[in-house]
């Protein structure tokens, strides 16, 4: 599992050109440590955010998770409510969906999971999550695109979060972004939380020669 954890690293850090073509779920060894690794701490990150933010409202009935991956980021986002809200998770990999189902019935959510591209085509109404999804579309015109679509549902009155790395190598888009969320209104931060990790997570970590005992990350958020 820890050989399996450092390709999948390696595959963030030195292939990311690959991401887009489903390189990071590519072999069961892959997807394993994808969902034991990396879906406890995106949970752990947005779960954070989502407090720091107070982006928890009653009147939400609805959380759409672009590019849900296991679930495990809207998890955090919708579980965070006192009433959760239904979850309608959107990714093009059938195995992502699978698990994001698992993902949301172990929190006991209503959701519903739907195979599509989440940078083509409307995003459906509601409070909108985009957790390290941007950062996979290669395309600065699909990317720009979608942008447009969450500023105009954010206009609507629809939140609107957005996740990624802190790393600027990760998201050279990022300054573009954060200056058209900025001028509509919004706000951009970066994120640095200690958390206790999971005893397997914490376990991974050490045995792939990782470091997570602090989790960063880099957001956008969008709300009337």
């Amino acid at each position: 599992m820890s050989r399996a954890l450092r390709a999948l690293s390696s595959t963030y850090v030195e292939r990311r050109d690959k991401l887009g073509e489903g390189a990071a779920l590519s072999g069961a060894g892959k997807r394993a440590a994808f969902a034991l690794f990396y879906g406890p701490l995106h949970y752990l990150l947005v779960r954070e955010i989502v407090r720091e933010l107070r982006a928890t409202t009653p009147s939400t009935t609805a959380l759409v998770d672009l590019g849900c991956g296991t679930g495990a980021a809207g998890a955090a986002w919708a579980a965070a409510f006192t009433s959760p809200p239904r979850v309608v998770a959107i990714d093009r990999h059938p195995w992502a969906l699978t698990e994001a189902a698992w993902t949301y019935g172990q929190f006991e959510l209503s959701a519903r999971t739907q195979r599509g591209d989440v940078a083509a085509g409307d995003v459906p109404r509601g409070a909108i999550l985009a957790a390290f999804t941007v950062n996979e579309l290669h395309d600065a015109k699909t990317r720009d695109g979608l942008l447009q679509r969450l500023v105009d549902r954010a206009a609507k009155g629809d939140r609107v979060l957005i996740v990624e790395p802190l790393a600027l190598f990760v998201a050279r888009w990022w300054d573009h972004w954060r200056g058209v969320v900025e001028g509509v209104g919004g706000r951009a931060d970066e994120w640095r939380f200690r958390v206790e990790l999971p005893p397997i997570v914490a376990k991974l970590d050490r045995a792939a020669g990782l470091d997570h005992r602090e989790l960063t990350a880099r957001s956008l958020w969008l709300a009337p």
